[in-house]
């Protein structure tokens, strides 16, 4: 007879050392949130993507008319585009943070207003994707023409992330200044870094050698920081890899499937 007094947590605790051998996750107290992992490979993916996006549509005019005729002419090409650029600005968050997180070490002051303005901006970003979506499913059911005329008699409507422009030009040239400060980036990455807020804002805006040239500093500033974090020491075992790769990708499809569903 089992004895009523004997503790039940045993399987609970066994289970999660279970979980915790076959899906290691590193702690956070070297990187800070979300970990070297997740911001390594952010840093590596997002601003390639948001490069890759923006030369997809270079050939097109700056303006919304110009971008809203060219996805009715190139509805596949324009899609793609932009939802690379925007997909690259969703990752941009966790680079953001463990890059804020690597220079508060240092200096808790640029490191805490670098990230901050940067976030908002980057929400600012979100939203301003969100309203070129609902642009291009206008065209889709209406034509350019009528799209062109909703989205001109709204396009100086006040809005909330309307006060975070200012954040969006102003939070890269502060991380920028911060992690040449403290050393976490090189002059030169640095200053690279600092050029991102250049890059044109708002809604529907195309692709300028100005903004080449903002991504391409991006990329110069981001991309080998994160290679070098994904290369640091310990790294997991090929066992890890092999179930975390499978399971990262099951989890991202039934986000898609679900969010088609609405």
């Amino acid at each position: 007879m089992p004895n009523p007094t004997t503790p039940t947590a045993a399987p609970v605790t066994t289970i999660g050392a279970r979980l915790r051998v076959a899906l290691p996750v590193d702690r956070l107290e070297a990187t800070g949130f979300p970990g070297r992992w997740v911001g390594g490979t952010a840093m590596t993916l997002g601003p390639l993507l948001m490069l890759t996006g923006a030369l997809l549509r270079v050939r097109f005019p700056f303006f919304f008319p110009d971008q809203l005729a060219a996805y009715e002419r190139h509805p596949t090409l324009m899609a793609t585009a932009y939802g690379l650029f925007a997909a690259g600005g969703l990752l941009l968050w966790p680079a953001v943070a463990v890059l804020a997180a690597r220079i508060g070490v240092r200096s808790a002051g640029w490191g805490l207003w670098g990230g901050v303005l940067v976030m908002f901006g980057l929400f600012a970003r979100a939203f301003h994707a969100g309203v070129d979506h609902l642009a291009f499913q206008l065209v889709r059911s209406q034509g350019a023409g009528p799209a062109t005329e909703a989205v001109s008699a709204g396009y100086g409507a006040f809005h909330v992330f309307a006060t975070l422009n200012l954040a969006i030009l102003a939070g890269w040239i502060v991380l920028a200044l911060g992690a040449w400060r403290t050393r976490v980036l090189g002059p030169a990455r640095a200053a690279a870094l600092g050029l991102t807020s250049a890059l044109p804002l708002g809604v529907l805006k195309g692709t300028t050698p100005l903004s080449l040239v903002a991504l391409a500093g991006l990329c110069a500033a981001l991309v080998p920081l994160g290679l070098a974090l994904l290369r640091e020491a310990p790294r997991p075992s090929r066992a890890a890899v092999l179930r975390w790769i499978p399971l990262t990708l099951v989890t991202l499809g039934l986000m898609v499937l679900l969010g088609q569903a609405g």
